[in-house]
């Protein structure tokens, strides 16, 4: 599929309403392609379903979305890897039969780069999701994204809930797999310290509403602070 990679993902007026919650209150954004996005904001924010609208896990309420400068369609979604933030495995099965399992759901899925990126994650084929930790089982999730070959990968919340020594590792595995010359990556996280390095572009979104976006170095230049400083200032 030939895809406009100069915007990963534009979105005009999108709302999304639940009985008597407006979770995005009409967001206009465009993200760059080629760019890591860092999606930064407390829990509640909006950031997941978001994420999920984008993903075409969930339809906007209201407003315009197109990826890759085109209409969100079947074929569209499948180039979108999402990480949720829950653990969606079953307990009974191992780290291999999830890659098994996922890549024959997938076309585009890359068993050999799934081993690669298992043996640096320090894991073993044969361990069983009930026997991982927490960090552990995203780490599984971050293979399971991260061996998909496509130009979009989205990531809910993958450093929630886990400790920083492997939130590191993840960070780094995330990196040494990615291109930035075919593809893009959203990550959403409250866990800023150690991802701004990372980031190339920002957006701050809180009570559904976007309070601050834009290039990371820009901001931090403009403002002559962090990423995490900023953030501390705008969710007040």
């Amino acid at each position: 599929m030939e895809l406009n990679r100069s915007y990963v993902v534009e979105l005009k007026n999108i709302q999304k309403k639940y009985p008597g919650i407006k979770a995005l209150k009409g967001i206009d954004l465009k993200l760059p392609g080629g760019k890591i996005t860092g999606l930064i904001g407390p829990n509640g924010s909006g950031k997941s379903t978001m994420l999920k609208i984008i993903a075409g896990l969930t339809q906007a309420t209201g407003g315009d979305l197109k990826v890759f400068d085109k209409k969100l369609d079947y074929k569209l979604k499948n180039e979108i890897a999402f990480l949720p933030e829950i653990n969606h495995f079953y307990d009974w099965m191992k780290i291999e039969e999830v890659i098994n399992f996922t890549n024959n759901q997938f076309s585009n899925f890359d068993t050999d780069k799934a081993e690669e990126i298992t043996d640096f994650m320090n894991l073993k084929p044969e361990m069983k999701i009930k026997d991982l930790s927490k960090g552990m089982v995203g780490r599984v999730k971050l293979i399971l994204a991260m061996s998909r070959n496509v130009p979009l990968i989205i990531m809910d919340e993958p450093l929630a809930g886990i400790d920083p020594k492997s939130r590191a590792q993840i960070l780094e595995s995330l990196i040494s797999e990615y291109n930035a010359e075919t593809q893009s990556i959203i990550l959403s996280t409250h866990e800023v310290l150690e991802a701004e390095k990372f980031f190339d572009y920002v957006v701050f979104l809180e009570n559904g509403e976007i309070k601050l976006q834009g290039n990371a170095d820009d901001l931090r230049k403009e403002r002559e602070k962090s990423i995490q400083d900023m953030s501390r200032e705008v969710f007040v």
